[in-house]
């Protein structure tokens, strides 16, 4: 592969790519907090009807001298809730009842006269001393607003996958990638201001279209400036950012305990690395594809000077860059869109296949990292756990990546995910620790499948069609991402079902994950036909349409590869 050549003469890992990767991945410190922020931010505080008076407790309590606590006073009231252990949450007594403080009355409470809290909730702040469910008073039959914002920000997430998947490929990841940061910045600290539920969701609509720009641009701007050997080592320690970031969010939701202060110091950095990002040199690969060589040129002289390779820049002209890229630079003059991801039998078996990994890997993740109140410990603590479980199980992805290959990686990741996630389902509830200990060897193995498939699409997709197609498979994320909330409602149901739905779909995306092709140690594919071509050289018929489109013949082809029909 000609770039490939280019990028060792230039340096190959050098100084440049080190401050490159550094600086590319510090966002995801900021960022990881972005897609798990809702489980703070929208936490549910323990909360109760006000009660039918316009006393306090305390004074309640003064008036009628009455010498019990406050909990108890709670309870002439507040109805017990079905399971008979806490107090109802969205009922109270029409008129109260103080004969429940007698120890030797005993009274049916389920006969008593009850309704709603028409003057609203009573929220506590031991945990959270304020969320948007305390502000906008999101629980009872309000409750499935609060998961609506998820849904909505994830909504966000899946459209910029598809718009800034686009627009990357067409105005350069570096362009995007600026962009993103400055709209994450704006519309996130906005949405810390918002004065309505509505125009909360809305900010964070757009805030999830950022993401996606800047996570897909970052991915893609680290992997075109990285030489082959080295893509499995940093791709999968830049990853660690993101662990890091979770166990951040923890400690600044712990700090903070407000869900407007939170949200503002989780989303003003993105004004620094919207600073910086300027610094960032455009993929050389890009610019070459898209006929702007010189710019190209000028990047890996910068490269070279960065790298200590003074004496590489009088040789590396624009002779040489052509010559090293003939076939890419021929390719790129004809242009590509989403229907070049399914139009040949090779790219589109692997379309097919990263769409099952991506949607069941995403499925899984936020089934499990989403709901984190109901393990019966701290959220906070929760939160640690489950950022650090990610930690051995990337250090194990590693492993397997530089040695055992992507595919094998990928298909232990998944089915490994399913096995534990089925395996819950048997464990009594009353074993608590079990459940969750099993729940973070979920979440770390369906954490380690993200970090392979970030890595291997980038592997997977040519250059002229990579961004388009790590916005397509993105999408399917994105879909899964929304799905897994609404899944967990089974459970009222069938306790069971959620895990088996979850369950089920890793087994499924391990089996499409089957049949992907291998890139370990191979070159990034450039041109449609370097995606196309067979282990063997061998381009099937089905291709040769794409193969004469991007400016190879069809005789040249065939003597070339030495194969044709005949070798089918």
């Amino acid at each position: 592969m000609g770039f490939t050549d280019l990028l060792d003469q230039v340096g190959g890992f050098g100084r440049y790519q080190w401050i490159h990767v550094i600086l590319i991945s510090l966002p995801g410190l900021m960022t990881a907090s972005q897609n798990l922020l809702n489980n703070f931010v929208s936490g549910i505080p323990v909360h109760h009807c006000k009660p039918a008076t316009n006393q306090t407790l305390h004074d309640l309590g003064r008036i009628y001298q009455v010498t019990v606590d406050e909990q108890q006073l709670l309870k002439v009231f507040i109805p017990p809730d079905p399971s008979g252990n806490r107090l109802d949450r969205c009922r109270r007594y029409v008129e109260p009842q103080w004969q429940m403080l007698s120890l030797n009355m005993s009274l049916n409470a389920s006969e008593l006269q009850t309704e709603g809290c028409v003057d609203g909730w009573i929220f506590d702040q031991s945990e959270f001393s304020a969320t948007t469910v305390s502000e906008w008073d999101l629980v009872c039959s309000l409750r499935p607003l609060k998961q609506m914002i998820q849904t909505i920000y994830m909504g966000g997430v899946l459209t910029g996958a598809i718009v800034f998947g686009g627009l990357s490929d067409r105005f350069g990841r570096k362009s995007v990638l600026i962009w993103s940061y400055l709209q994450l910045a704006v519309l996130g600290c906005s949405s810390a201001l918002s004065p309505s539920y509505t125009a909360y969701c809305i900010f964070r609509f757009l805030s999830g279209m950022a993401l996606s720009g800047i996570i897909l641009n970052g991915v893609s701007l680290k992997v075109e400036w990285i030489p082959t050997k080295t893509r499995t080592v940093v791709g999968t320690l830049t990853s660690f950012f993101f662990t890091f970031g979770q166990m951040i969010l923890a400690g600044l939701a712990y700090w903070l305990r407000d869900w407007r202060k939170l949200q503002l110091v989780v989303c003003a950095p993105q004004f620094l690395f919207f600073t910086y990002s300027w610094w960032y040199a455009e993929s050389a690969r890009w610019l070459v594809l898209n006929r702007r060589s010189e710019e190209a040129l000028k990047g890996l002289h910068r490269v070279a000077r960065i790298n200590r390779r003074p004496e590489v820049i009088n040789k590396l002209t624009l002779e040489v860059l052509h010559s090293h890229m003939s076939k890419e630079i021929e390719s790129s003059h004809s242009s590509f869109t989403a229907f070049d991801l399914l139009k040949t039998r090779r790219i589109r078996r692997i379309s097919i296949c990263l769409t099952a990994v991506w949607f069941s890997t995403s499925f899984a993740y936020y089934g499990l990292a989403m709901d984190l109140q109901k393990f019966g410990v701290s959220i906070y603590l929760m939160q640690i756990i489950f950022g650090a479980v990610d930690i051995p199980a990337k250090f194990l992805a590693l492993g397997m990546l530089s040695y055992l290959g992507r595919r094998v990686t990928q298909v232990s990741c998944l089915f490994l995910s399913a096995i534990i996630i089925f395996a819950n389902i048997f464990v009594p509830t009353d074993m608590q620790s079990l459940r969750t200990t099993l729940a973070c060897l979920g979440k770390a193995f369906t954490s380690a499948s993200f970090t392979t498939v970030y890595l291997y699409t980038g592997e997977l997709y040519p250059t002229v069609i990579r961004q388009t197609g790590m916005g397509f498979v993105s999408t399917m994320a994105r879909i899964g991402s929304m799905a897994a909330p609404a899944v967990l409602i089974l459970d009222e149901v069938f306790p069971a079902l959620p895990s088996m739905v979850y369950g089920g779909a890793a087994v499924l995306a391990s089996g499409f994950a089957c049949f992907l092709p291998e890139t370990l140690n191979k070159p990034l594919p450039d041109t449609i036909k370097d995606g196309v071509a067979l282990k063997e050289g061998v381009v099937s018929p089905d291709d040769w349409d794409v193969v004469t489109k991007e400016g190879v013949a069809l005789k040249g082809l065939n003597e070339k590869e030495g194969s044709g029909l005949s070798a089918l």
